[in-house]
């Protein structure tokens, strides 16, 4: 019994031992700007940690803060054009990326409410043509699509879609065409931006016209969001902030990346969304048993996190003008999303 004991113990010591080492190592591999990011004292303010981030690399920061019972609150730091040297401003157009995602998930609930489309058709109902091409199209439903559990392959995930960016007389499409399926319909969980590109599609033919425009009639003019915009040809270039990527000089912000909008009107919206203003009592349920409520977004030169928090009831919206190859900005941008949540919540306590 006590050579059992002693064996135990042993066993425990190097158990000890061996996970010393990794947290060791795991630390040594971890970048210090990381580490440092979270371990640095709270500021007082969301104004102090916006202009903190600066630090980490970003060249500008925009936060929009909406909390229940106060007036919105604007906050950036940087630059909205680093070349030229003009100030962020906290109004300034941003491309939103995937967070547009909600928005087309938001267009397919009420489609799907006023039976316009079924959640449960598959790809091939929609789009038969694309049966030889979309391995299990005729499996995959549009529910599956929305939830990332179709399979279907990410067309970002292409490395021939970054070879040939920006070629705009190239079908996206074409890069996740003829390829083997990620997984059985349903069976997994893969993010794909493949789905929001046929969902948005879906939502052209259903209607007989383009995603934005429906977006315009059903989301944005019964919100009263005026700055919200399918593409670069819809606004003054001038009003959107520069997008920049580690290593390269060159400004990302003349690039078509999909919607942009100011951080007041994607608050509006995703307060809209989880207050259940936007959706009525159906839709809300339809939408709730489909996607998520909150949404980050990232393409080169942008990234943006917009979040509802339920306890404190707020919306922030966070935008960074920097993108990297490693990923380290996005970590960045979701450390500093939450040390801006820490402060309004402290600031809720007192």
């Amino acid at each position: 019994m006590e050579n059992t004991k002693r064996k135990t113990n042993k066993g425990k010591q190097i158990f000890r031992i061996v996970l010393l080492v990794g947290t060791f190592i795991s630390l040594w591999f971890v970048p210090w700007i990381l580490v440092k990011a979270w371990l640095l004292p709270l500021p007082d303010t969301v104004q102090e940690q916006v202009e903190q981030s600066l630090s980490y690399g970003f060249d500008g920061v925009i936060v929009y803060v909406d909390e229940s019972d106060k007036p919105p609150a604007f906050y950036s730091a940087g630059y909205h054009n680093r070349e030229l040297k003009i100030p962020a401003n906290p109004k300034a157009l941003f491309k939103i990326a995937s967070i547009s995602k909600l928005y087309v998930a938001v267009a397919i609930t009420k489609l799907a409410n006023d039976n316009r489309l079924s959640l449960d058709k598959t790809l091939a109902d929609y789009f038969p043509e694309l049966v030889e091409r979309i391995e299990n199209a005729d499996k995959i439903t549009l529910r599956m699509m929305v939830q990332h559990r179709s399979g279907i392959p990410n067309y970002t995930d292409n490395p021939d879609f970054w070879k040939n960016q920006p070629n705009t007389n190239k079908d996206v499409l074409e890069y996740a065409l003829d390829l083997p399926a990620d997984f059985e319909p349903n069976k997994d969980y893969g993010y794909s931006n493949t789905n929001y590109l046929l969902l948005s599609r879906i939502i052209e033919n259903v209607t007989g016209y383009s995603r934005q425009q429906y977006f315009k009639k059903e989301i944005l003019i019964p919100l009263g969001l005026n700055n919200t915009f399918g593409s670069l040809s819809e606004v003054n270039l001038d009003d959107v902030m520069s997008g920049y990527y580690v290593g390269i000089e060159d400004d990302f912000k003349t690039e078509n990346q999909g919607m942009l909008a100011t951080a007041e009107d994607v608050g509006k919206f995703l307060r809209a969304l989880n207050d259940g203003s936007l959706l009525n009592e159906n839709e809300m349920k339809i939408y709730a048993s489909i996607y998520e409520f909150n949404h980050g977004g990232l393409v080169p030169g942008y990234q943006s996190m917009a979040e509802y928090h339920k306890d404190i009831d707020a919306v922030v919206i966070q935008f960074m003008s920097t993108t990297d190859f490693e990923g380290y900005q996005w970590n960045l941008l979701q450390i500093t999303h939450s040390r801006v949540v820490k402060i309004l919540r402290k600031a809720n306590q007192l």
